[in-house]
């Protein structure tokens, strides 16, 4: 066969060039609504509410970071009370109930708590938030089941709509989402290690730690991420259950812009907690960034 000339070949590569071009075109067609959406109803409503959190009539200023840290800094701290104690008992509890799915013995009682803890994941906030106004008053179903157990004396009970009922409402509507992506990734780990392990005479609890979350640590770390984004982010929750002072961040949002028009100390506020979720996301990324390093 013979040899293509210099002309042929350029001809040729001039013809893929143009195709390759052609299909990059239909590509960016193809991904036009969707970017077009995302920089409509993300990104520009986000770069505006990072601009008029630093804007004022005087130009540009942090005088809206000051008011807001003024008059809110003990609900700034309190936020991240809340969501600290919460995803710390988020991660022991998802990793307790994926753990025994994934290496507990009872297959009956595997069953049932697979069926169970999936149960929060369908229930609005907001009516997790009603559930817990019922349960956890200090007439509430909780307080009544005790003192007809005989386990808790009626002049002793107390009611759990405070910081408490907040954290419980936030543990209990966040376990079943982390858990459901932790056992997800266990269940796929390789079980000849652990296997191998049982055999030499360890025990379930070592295998978990030293074996199968390791394994899983990234899942877990990106439930965790979201679920701090998450509960950052919810309103119903803290204003039903605690509209006390100090309450959390988003409360204080929703105050300043229906009562008082505030939009810069509610962008501020806003920043606040785009900060929060900024730190989980980095830590996130250090940790990934660290595992795969050789």
């Amino acid at each position: 066969m013979p040899a293509l000339s210099h002309t042929s070949r350029s001809s040729a590569l001039t013809g893929t060039d143009h195709s390759r071009t052609r299909g990059y075109g239909y590509s960016l067609l193809l991904l036009a609504p969707g970017l077009a959406m995302v920089l409509a109803l993300f990104a520009y409503p986000f770069a505006l509410s990072v601009w008029s959190a630093f804007h004022t009539e005087a130009g540009l200023t942090l005088a809206n970071f000051s008011k807001a840290w003024q008059l809110y800094s003990k609900d700034v701290l309190f936020s991240v009370a809340i969501i600290s104690l919460s995803t710390l008992l988020i991660a022991v509890l998802a990793v307790t109930i994926a753990g025994y799915l994934t290496l507990g013995s009872n297959p009956r009682i595997r069953a049932v708590l697979a069926w169970l803890y999936r149960w929060p994941l369908f229930i609005p906030f907001i009516v997790a938030a009603q559930i817990m106004r019922t349960f956890l008053a200090k007439n509430g179903l909780m307080n009544n089941a005790l003192m007809e157990a005989g386990l808790l004396d009626p002049l002793s009970a107390r009611s759990y709509l405070d910081w408490s009922g907040i954290v419980i409402t936030f543990v209990w509507k966040q376990v079943p989402f982390v858990t459901l992506l932790l056992a997800g990734a266990m269940a796929g780990i390789d079980r000849s290690s652990s296997e191998a392990a049982q055999n030499l005479g360890a025990s379930r609890l070592r295998i978990l730690f030293d074996i199968v979350l390791p394994q899983s640590r990234r899942t877990l770390t990106v439930g965790l991420v979201l679920s701090v984004v998450g509960m950052l982010s919810v309103l119903s929750v803290p204003i039903m259950i605690n509209a006390q002072t100090p309450t959390m961040l988003t409360v204080d949002m929703a105050y300043r812009i229906n009562s008082s028009g505030d939009y810069g100390v509610a962008n501020a506020l806003g920043v606040m907690s785009y900060a929060l979720a900024g730190f989980a996301s980095w830590l996130y990324l250090r940790t990934m960034i660290r595992e795969q390093q050789p």
